[in-house]
């Protein structure tokens, strides 16, 4: 027997609870990890709350780091006691998960256990989002949102290693002071926004915004954009988007929008090696600095939600076995 948090119903944080389970079986193609530490994503509070719809009894949670305890049939990639990251896995809110042999990433020694189950869902996405969403240059000015947050953090430090202009958005004094050290160039508030990005840009506006919240900042992030900017809308933090005339696009300067998702960047083992290796390497070079906001024990899950719906949080929140 193992332990896991199990979902029997959908609600409140209440209704993560840590129970006994049956360990699993890898079948062919798949590895047993032992879990050392879980990444805890909003998309798991939309599972919970049910926004959206998961099997029941369920376990949360596709992000993690550990050690290969078993493999299945037909596994040649990996063996028995290497250190593996994953940002596709299932039910890793456990001591052990199983992950598809193609989706798992190796971890450089460098690397530490934390920083391994930190970074690859936020990670991948940042990077995506700068390569193959928007493909951003030197010198072109880029609109972040939740700059103190774990996707926001990793975006900022990136963006200014491709020499771009980094403006963020955040809520807090002690948020700004996060997303100065990340390197932003131009720390904002939420209030009024577009406005104060057209001042710092001389009216342009800015080549791309990533916006992960949504609902909330997606009229200024349309508001602030150049002529042909692109608006990347990745998240819904605080909530969809309501449906929207896309005459708006062509007034506000023949922008483009684009709604993607981290999965359809991730097509093949060969795009997920790619993200990862460069990921892992700009850690391991110092290069990249992955924040761990906190840390709690696989059985205060309900408090981590709590905790990540509130705000209270910062950078990567792990789930500890």
């Amino acid at each position: 027997m193992s332990k896991a948090i199990i979902l029997h119903k959908q609600g409140g944080p209440e209704v993560l609870t840590l129970s006994d389970v049956e360990q699993p079986t890898p079948k062919a193609g798949q590895l047993l990890l032992k879990v050392v530490a879980t990444g805890v994503n909003y998309v798991e509070t939309y599972q919970r709350n049910g926004t959206y719809s998961v099997p029941l009894p369920f376990t949360p949670g596709a992000e993690a780091a550990g050690v290969v305890a078993a493999v299945g049939p037909g596994v040649e990639s990996f063996e028995v006691g290497q250190r593996v990251a994953t940002a596709e896995a299932t039910g890793t809110y456990a001591e052990y998960a199983l992950v598809d042999e193609g989706k798992a990433l190796p971890v450089p020694d460098e690397v530490s256990d934390d920083v391994a189950a930190a970074l690859p869902l936020q990670g991948m996405t940042a990077h995506y989002l700068l390569n193959s969403c928007y493909r951003v240059e030197p010198g072109q000015t880029v609109l972040t949102h939740a700059g103190a947050g774990g996707v926001g953090l990793l975006l900022i430090q990136l963006l200014k290693e491709r020499g771009a202009k980094v403006l963020t958005t955040v809520s807090s004094d002690a948020k700004a002071e996060l997303a100065r050290g990340a390197g932003a160039d131009q720390v904002l508030r939420y209030a009024d926004f577009a406005s104060t990005v057209r001042d710092l840009t001389d009216g342009t506006g800015v080549d791309v915004v990533f916006d992960g919240v949504g609902k909330d900042t997606f009229d200024g992030s349309l508001a602030s954009l150049r002529t042909r900017g692109m608006l990347v809308l990745f998240g819904a933090a605080s909530g969809p988007v309501p449906p929207f005339d896309p005459q708006r696009l062509n007034a506000a300067g023949s922008v483009y929008l684009t709604r993607p998702t981290l999965n359809h960047f991730l097509q093949n083992p060969q795009e997920r090696r790619w993200r990862a290796e460069e990921l892992f390497s700009a850690v391991a070079k110092g290069k990249l600095n992955v924040r761990i906001g906190a840390r709690y024990a696989l059985a205060d899950a309900a408090q981590a939600h709590t905790d990540l719906q509130a705000r209270k949080t910062t950078g990567k929140v792990l789930l500890v076995p």
